[in-house]
């Protein structure tokens, strides 16, 4: 399991909120030594550091080693660290191996078979529906791991591995993963994100496309059969493929709109009015998560366990109703193709509450999907590019940089009948430390009403 090359020397960790200090607490607890550093020195990193230096590890804040880093065994890296940093730069440049700490926890986990899922859109409901079933059946946690939340090595710290893990995958971290080996990988979707990190959509795609670097005939996939990208990355991808589709009965899982049934293996299995999501994307992301499941689950327990899901927080997820008004959050909507889901989902006149962190949208993608929308409230940094996209298509209103004053602008556009989306289709790091931070001060904003 432990390469005796990582005993010969220490391994690094780059990053230490909760994935890295996971990823340094899982090493020690294996007898190995361990750098870590961050190049930040918050309140909550201080006293991580004493945290790992009580457990053995070397620390250091406010930077790195980068000459200690280029003689370790192997660096660490946590999900936010790209690849251009100075730490990974100074690893590869001297031949150091570089991995996620999703693939280092994976190595920790070899009686567990993994769930991975990945895409642009829908991959943490998905992964989350999987984890939820998993949980109803007694089959594994109840919650998903990786780039959901909780890190993959907190589960390898926890005790005997469970039987099944459902696990979201980020290209970011697909990136690193060079022995990440799912027993069902999960497509979603592909679309154009995350331009400010990539040179193109092309590269994007690549580290998605990492999901499938061991594919062999004995693999499992689950794919979207409507997405041309995903099908046309996967069509000689060896491996026994399942695919989900709104739109074909012949696919393994389909939903029959004329009959209103989400339907497994060419067998109703649920209601679509029994399954609290909103939006056909959500009808989607159930259907690959169903696919995605141990095929010789009872029937039963799949259906009453998906009819019991409920919407992650920050995700489509209704808030309250106020004056006939309905406030929607869906803050984890940072790419253009997720808010033009939203958008679609929601059966009342919007008022879209967008803007943020540009990531390299665009935004007038969006002008079709507004016809009959009330108004847009643009702010943030990108609120001059949202202004100017959708110029001519629907009334925008120009926010600025205080939320309540957004808040309270929307609020007075909305007319009974209503909805109030908040989908931003941009990053939240202009306002906020997070797309949670972001959603939860909607939240407040809203049960204050």
């Amino acid at each position: 399991m432990i390469p005796e090359a990582w005993r010969r020397s220490e391994v690094a960790v780059i990053g230490l909120a909760r994935s890295g200090k996971a990823a340094c607490l899982l090493l020690r607890r294996h007898g190995l030594r361990v750098y870590g550093s961050d190049q930040a020195e918050s309140v909550a990193l201080v006293e991580t550091a004493a945290e790992l230096r009580a457990e053995g590890c070397e620390v250091r804040l406010d930077g790195h080693d980068l000459g200690r880093i280029a003689r370790a065994a192997l660096v660490v890296l946590s999900p936010g660290v790209p690849p251009h940093a100075e730490p990974v730069v100074a690893a590869t440049g001297a031949g150091v191996p570089v991995i996620s700490e999703l693939d280092l926890a994976a190595r920790f986990l070899e009686g567990s078979r993994l769930i991975v899922t990945t895409g642009t859109k829908g991959k943490s409901t998905t992964s989350a529906i999987v984890a939820h079933v998993l949980g109803e059946a007694g089959l594994g946690p109840a919650a998903a791991a990786g780039n959901i939340g909780r890190p993959l090595s907190d589960l390898a710290l926890a005790g005997p591995p469970p039987s099944w893990l459902s696990v979201e995958a980020s290209s970011f971290q697909l990136h690193d993963c060079p022995e990440l080996r799912p027993a069902v990988g999960v497509l979603t979707n592909l679309s154009a994100d995350h331009l400010d990190r990539y040179a193109s959509v092309e590269a994007y795609y690549a580290d998605k496309a990492l999901l499938f670097r061991h594919a062999s005939p004995e693999s499992r996939w689950v794919v979207n059969g409507d997405d041309r990208a995903v099908l046309s990355m996967t069509a000689a991808v060896p491996g026994v493929q399942e695919r989900f589709s709104l739109e074909r009965r012949a696919a393994d899982g389909f939903f029959d709109r004329a009959a209103g049934w989400l339907a497994l293996r060419g067998i109703p299995l649920l209601r679509r009015a029994d399954l609290a999501l909103l939006g056909d994307h959500n009808v989607t992301n159930a259907l690959a998560a169903l696919l995605a499941l141990p095929p010789e689950l009872d029937r039963e327990i799949l259906a009453r366990a998906l009819g019991t899901f409920r919407p992650l927080p920050h995700r489509l997820e209704p808030v309250r109703e106020v004056g006939g008004v309905l406030w929607v959050n869906d803050s984890k909507a940072t790419t253009v193709s997720s808010c033009l889901s939203a958008i679609r989902s929601i059966e009342r006149p919007v008022v879209l509450v967008v803007g943020g962190k540009d990531k390299g949208g665009d935004f007038t993608e969006l002008r079709s999907a507004l016809r009959g929308a009330r108004a847009v409230v643009a702010y943030g940094e990108a609120e001059p590019l949202v202004a100017k996209a959708l110029d001519g298509a629907i009334a925008v209103v120009r926010g600025g940089r205080d939320f309540p004053a957004v808040i309270a602008r929307a609020r007075e556009l909305a007319k009974p009948g209503d909805a109030v989306l908040l989908s931003p289709a941009c990053a939240s790091f202009d306002m906020f430390t997070s797309a949670e931070d972001r959603g939860r001060q909607f939240r407040t904003l809203v049960e204050e009403m």
